[in-house]
């Protein structure tokens, strides 16, 4: 049957999150577990809106008016409330010679350094680290998923050849391993090459500059936000021959193997990387691939006919709606 992936691909990232998180993993039919779902997915879309956009430009007029921005507010505070009671449930039950997950091991940490005034492990980071091991590591991974496969029903060989190096590599006998990556050069190239084509946040996560900076000319006084624009390096035409095009030879070297490229950096750059860079990874690959080796992929919309363009583009891009149907494969 013909469907929308979001609340799929959406549900198997949070799961893990939540068991790194939580301890503990929810049933799809969850109550709780769909609503944390519904925020999390309405906040990244709303976030992602031109209206968000302009905000972080001007959010110290704009902040006074009714927007979207408010919605997010009320939409993470709720996440918060949520993240927040689960901790009191952990502190309730916590035993320090056996910490479960996250929340545990911070408050153990926070216990061990209650008496320095200059640690930063406290309630209130507790919270927002979950917050955004949630918000990273979910909407991320999940919007990559939803990319690459929309893709996929636009360049069906794409998907062929994926098909044909899974068989050679793994077969049907076994789930994917990470191992498998170093043998599957054009999987991996496929994989890189939606990240690159997807340019999830194009602007980048904002950093703070903590001293007063010398930089080319300029001076960036301390407290500075700092962008990266990664979409300027994931388009550059100088690293990728055509930059717009979906293209995994841009990772391929003449040999068939996977070449670096500077200019990748989906997770950006610098000491301050996406913390989450090895488990999303991690989590694309196994996903990807498990998927593709037992099913192949359809449309109601011909391929020719299927459209690329975002369906929310600022801050972050939103890949437009689709059905897909999910097709057990036949194997001879």
């Amino acid at each position: 049957a013909l469907q929308d992936p979001v609340f799929y691909f959406h549900s198997i990232t949070a799961n893990i999150i939540c068991s790194i998180v939580f301890g503990k993993r929810f049933d799809y039919r969850d109550p709780q577990f769909l609503r944390l779902l519904e925020l999390l997915f309405k906040s990244f879309v709303l976030i992602s809106s031109l209206s968000s956009q302009l905000f972080e430009l001007y959010s110290s007029f704009l902040k006074h008016f009714p927007g979207s921005h408010r919605q997010i507010y009320k939409n993470l505070q709720e996440v918060n409330g949520f993240i927040d009671r689960s901790v009191e449930k952990h502190r309730e039950t916590l035993d320090p010679s056996a910490p479960r997950d996250f929340i545990d091991c911070y408050l153990l940490r926070m216990e061990k350094d209650k008496s320095d005034p200059r640690s930063q492990f406290d309630h209130r980071n507790l919270i927002m680290s979950s917050l955004s091991l949630f918000f990273a590591g979910t909407e991320t991974t999940s919007t990559t998923l939803r990319y690459g496969f929309l893709l996929m029903l636009k360049y069906p060989h794409i998907a062929e050849r994926v098909h044909k190096e899974i068989d050679q590599v793994i077969g049907s006998d076994r789930p994917p391993a990470l191992d498998d990556r170093a043998q599957m050069p054009y999987t991996d190239a496929v994989i890189h090459e939606i990240q690159r084509f997807a340019d999830l946040i194009p602007i980048g996560v904002p950093h703070m500059v903590i001293k007063d900076t010398h930089f080319r000319g300029y001076i960036l006084p301390k407290g500075t936000e700092v962008y990266p624009i990664l979409s300027s390096a994931l388009h550059d035409s100088r690293y990728f021959e055509k930059p717009d095009d979906f293209n995994p030879a841009h990772f391929l070297d003449a040999s068939g193997a996977v070449k670096k490229n500077d200019a990748f950096m989906p997770f950006s750059i610098g000491k301050r990387i996406c913390l989450g860079e090895g488990i999303a990874r991690t989590e694309l690959f196994l996903f990807f691939t498990t998927i593709l080796q037992n099913f192949s992929v359809a449309s109601p919309v011909a391929p020719e006919d299927i459209d690329l363009t975002p369906q929310e583009s600022g801050v972050g891009n939103v890949p437009p709606k689709y059905q897909i149907q999910f097709l057990p494969r036949q194997r001879g």
